[in-house]
């Protein structure tokens, strides 16, 4: 390990220690919520795992000469809202699974119902967090505005449309296998290249654009000038494609174990993803190439970004 290495995991542990007591925090709700309701919410929220998009809030504020206390509201937000949507789209009407973060997803403990309702609390408690304890107002406006974008019919919700029409095209058709260099019956360069532009809308969208926001809800709130903003959007861009086409990867060679939840399913769902348009080696090296640019671009911030470059690494090295 080497001593950079040593240093993210140092900072993101003692960060992921303050996300996880702020979000414990956030969840003492009054007796006007529904005990069931506040347990499904909390079961899904407190399951634990890496906390990229806060921790990234808080990387980007630092970064940017900003106070982390002043983050921590968006931090949460974030959080809630990747959790409502991990929550989603584990339902049987979406992607079916069963486990997440090493544990039954929320449907199998709860039920569908009450599944589909933790994720809207938690959607909506994100936006009153934020609405009340970012300050100024005008920042805590602008905040809202870009995780609403982000989250929205243009950015994850809308991703994910196209991520399941992408689905049924494929299951309709001829199978996408995991691991192919090219899609079978569609071995030509132009139809490839159609749906590789069309795998990486998706992934922008579904995943990256709320990888994005994390990145720029920090510069806002440490009131950072339009091209800061502008520096922290194209890394987001970058490191957001690269952690989608690195989970592409990971549900073809990694396992359960590490993962906490099934792998394997893309190809059995006729999902569209890089290693099947592309290959593994190719998928890879793509990932890679996007981690260097997201690095070269906070390269003239010097040492106040240096986390984030290796933020952007482990997003690459992960194993899960």
């Amino acid at each position: 390990m080497t001593k950079s290495t040593e240093s993210l995991h140092s900072s993101w542990h003692a960060l992921r220690e303050q996300v996880e007591a702020a979000l414990e925090r956030a969840m003492h709700l009054d007796g006007e919520c529904p005990s069931r309701l506040s347990e499904a919410m909390a079961y899904s929220l407190h399951a634990g795992g890496k906390r990229l998009r806060p921790v990234l809030v808080l990387m980007a504020c630092e970064a940017c000469g900003g106070n982390l206390e002043d983050a921590m509201p968006a931090a949460c937000a974030i959080e809630m809202v990747h959790t409502y949507s991990l929550i989603h789209d584990d339902l049987p009407a979406m992607d079916d699974d069963d486990y997440r973060r090493g544990r039954l997803t929320n449907h199998k403990v709860f039920g569908e119902a009450m599944g589909i309702l933790a994720g809207d609390g938690l959607l909506t408690l994100a936006f009153e967090i934020m609405a009340r304890d970012v300050r100024p107002a005008v920042v805590a406006a602008a905040c809202c505005a870009d995780l609403a974008f982000a989250a929205g019919a243009r950015g994850m919700v809308g991703g994910q449309v196209a991520d399941l029409e992408a689905e049924s095209r494929s299951t309709s058709g001829s199978k996408v296998m995991a691991g192919e260099t090219a899609v079978e019956h569609e071995s030509d360069q132009q139809t490839r290249a159609a749906r590789a532009t069309e795998l990486e809308a998706i992934h922008r969208r579904k995943t990256g654009r709320l990888i994005r926001s994390a990145l720029t809800l920090g510069g806002r709130i440490a009131q950072a000038d339009v091209a800061t903003l502008g520096v922290l959007d194209h890394y987001g861009t970058c490191i957001g494609l690269a952690f989608q086409i690195a989970d592409d990867v990971l549900d073809v060679t990694g396992t359960q174990d590490k993962l906490g939840k099934g792998v394997g399913k893309d190809a059995g769902l006729g999902k569209l993803t890089y290693p099947s348009l592309i290959g593994l080696e190719r998928s890879r090296q793509k990932a890679q190439d996007l981690i260097n640019e997201a690095c070269l671009a906070i390269a003239p911030w010097g040492e106040r970004g240096q986390k984030l470059q290796a933020m952007a690494r482990f997003v690459l090295e992960r194993d899960h």
